[in-house]
């Protein structure tokens, strides 16, 4: 975990670091729920319902895991932030993983990392 005195810290006008020093971009922030939403689109490989990403104008995605989805705790009940990254592979290096990196559809490669505590999703698009 950081302490207060590892951190540089930013003013409040400021961007946090992600995106001014590593140029990641926002990309989504995952809600867990246990309440089907309308539209949800099942991830059958991933045992994850989801839904509102299309429609939500701030990227706002609700996730419904099954029982037997083998994402952490952690994931299944804390929200996320999710930021779109050039290279996961170097974005994820020295960082704590929540699991194995997968692919939730074609030519995405997704990884979540903790930060203090925190789920971070980091997603990379292949063009």
């Amino acid at each position: 975990m950081h302490t207060e005195s590892s951190r540089t810290k930013r003013r409040v006008h400021e961007p946090p670091p992600a995106v001014t020093r590593k140029g990641w971009r926002y990309h989504h922030m995952g809600i867990p729920t246990d309440t089907p939403h309308p539209r949800e689109v099942y991830l059958e490989h991933l045992k994850v319902h989801v839904s509102g990403f299309e429609t939500s104008p701030y990227g706002i995605e609700w996730m419904r895991f099954d029982p037997d989805c083998p994402v952490s705790e952690l994931i299944r009940t804390v929200p996320h932030i999710a930021f779109e990254v050039d290279d996961l592979d170097a974005a994820i290096r020295g960082k704590t993983l929540l699991g194995d990196v997968s692919s939730p559809s074609e030519g995405v490669r997704v990884a979540m990392i903790l930060d203090d505590g925190a789920p971070v999703e980091l997603l990379q698009f292949s063009r």
